[in-house]
């Protein structure tokens, strides 16, 4: 018997030798916005590859974690439980390196102009943002990047006093609003969705202030070091065959590095 318990007790002593060898896993949340119907089961397979990369490099098994409601997103920043965080509403990466501790890895190419396009009927009689005093707007998520870029554009032309604005889910339904007379004028930030309105004869009167979305930002718990390596891979991707095929999983051309600070001024015009 005695035996027997001694065993055990070494072969428990391995196992935890090994586990505190390899470290517990890191947490890398992911969230792709929530206005453009993201399907949140084909996440963990899209970023597999990706994450047995990153396990390799850091040396230590990397968890995928999908997280598509922004007030969990929110909350898991401020609790810093995640280790690394690929963010697409940039408000929230950037409270999460301006009060949480976390700094910024890289930032994704072809979404560093990412602006608030302001839609309007063709026969509509607006000229300027200035000719929306006291008409009524239609918007994606309240929370969303795009509201809150449209909110930071209407303060720089009224003030602080807000307009009254209609939020709907996805980028997708603010034509409908628009075309139908429900609201002056729509927002949107989809590309697709502007393209397809100016296509049918809708026009855009005004566009806002770029702003860099879809941020990859690590813990401060991570060491220094292991945010270099980080912000080397994701910047190197598009450098390789195999990583090339990771953006192409991830539908993004690569990530280029950026200023934080720039970053963090842009949080202030956005209200943050």
């Amino acid at each position: 018997m005695k035996i027997r318990q001694y065993i055990s007790a070494l072969m428990l002593a391995l196992l935890a030798g090994q586990a505190c060898a390899q470290g517990a896993p890191l947490v890398f949340a992911v969230n792709e916005g929530v206005t453009y119907g993201v399907n949140p089961g084909a996440t963990v397979d899209r970023f597999r590859e990706l994450s047995d990369d990153l396990g390799k490099l850091l040396k230590r098994p990397v968890k995928i974690q999908p997280v598509t409601d922004y007030k969990e997103l929110a909350a898991g920043l401020a609790e810093q439980r995640y280790d690394i965080a690929y963010v697409h509403p940039a408000h929230h990466s950037i409270r999460a390196m301006s009060k949480n501790g976390y700094r910024l890895i890289a930032v994704t190419k072809g979404f560093t102009e990412y602006s608030a396009s302001f839609m309007v009927r063709s026969d509509s009689p607006l000229k300027s943002i200035s000719d929306l005093k006291g008409l009524k707007i239609g918007a994606p998520g309240e929370d969303s990047i795009t509201s809150v870029i449209m909110r930071a554009a209407l303060r720089d032309a009224f003030g602080p006093q807000p307009l009254e604005t209609v939020y709907v889910k996805l980028q997708d339904a603010v034509p409908f609003m628009v075309e139908h007379g429900m609201v002056a004028s729509g927002v949107t930030a989809s590309r697709a969705v502007v393209k397809d309105w100016q296509a049918k004869g809708g026009k855009v009167l005004a566009t806002s202030k770029p702003v860099p979305i879809k941020h990859l930002i690590a813990s401060g718990k991570l060491t220094e070091a292991e945010r270099a390596q980080l912000s080397a891979y994701f910047v190197g991707l598009d450098q390789s065959a195999d990583g090339r095929k990771r953006l192409d999983a991830l539908t993004v051309q690569g990530f280029t590095e950026y200023d934080q600070a720039k970053l963090m001024d842009l949080g202030k015009w956005l209200g943050l």
